[in-house]
């Protein structure tokens, strides 16, 4: 179905911008070149606008197709994954927003954790897209087990700065800041999760839980 080809291919391009985005925070933090703020700002609207067009598109081919069991399946997937991809890119603006202001200071030894966490967001990214173009529910798999990394660098960081704070208690606004940037990036990877269990759902219509966060909540009766 052309239709079908057509949003396959618009929802593919969401996720390419997605992760251009989140490269130019990357190289923000790294180069503290800010004017690249601009741009990232002016392709978060473009995002925004993409999820808007491309759920009207799916609410189109469902209301005039009758899609079958399996396109269905993948039409519902759509709106959850355009759903993930606008808010993966607005947490993945807070850090932009974060590195033009901490551009020029002194770096906080806990900002390389902040951006290793955003790299994997860029590598579960593609691997959760890919996965999507092959209907690969393993490569789905693989590619939300990578949230792992952010996890433990999330707790990682979190146990820094909070000794930081200890030491310097005069750093605690700073401190704080870091803590909730760091938080941005957890919930960047479980935007990501949530596409990969989409892929999964779309491809053979199973709902597997696959964040370890919610699965051990779920073990423990929380």
């Amino acid at each position: 179905m052309e239709e079908m080809e057509n949003l396959r291919r618009e929802l593919t391009l969401m996720a390419a911008r997605v992760q251009e985005n989140l490269g130019k925070s990357i190289a923000i933090l790294r180069t503290g070149n800010t004017e690249l703020a601009d741009e990232a700002k002016k392709t978060g609207k473009i995002i925004d606008q993409m999820q808007l067009r491309i759920e009207d598109m799916a609410m189109v081919l469902i209301a005039t197709q009758q899609p079958v069991a399996s396109d269905l399946r993948e039409l519902v997937t759509v709106f959850k994954l355009a759903t993930n991809l606008e808010r993966i890119d607005d947490y993945g603006l807070h850090l932009t927003r974060a590195a033009v202001k901490m551009s020029g200071r002194p770096p906080f030894r806990s900002m390389e954790r902040i951006e290793r966490m955003a790299e994997t967001g860029q590598e579960m990214l593609k691997a959760a897209f890919s996965a999507y173009l092959a209907w690969d529910n393993d490569a789905a798999r693989d590619a939300a087990a990578l949230d792992e990394k952010i996890d433990a660098e999330h707790k990682a960081l979190t146990e820094e700065v909070l000794g930081f704070i200890k030491e310097k208690p005069n750093m605690v606004k700073a401190a704080a800041r870091l803590l909730r940037l760091s938080g941005y990036m957890e919930r960047l990877g479980d935007h990501i999760t949530n596409i990969c269990e989409g892929i999964i759902y779309m491809t053979d219509g199973s709902r597997e839980e696959l964040n370890p966060v919610r699965i051990n909540k779920e073990k423990n009766g929380n």
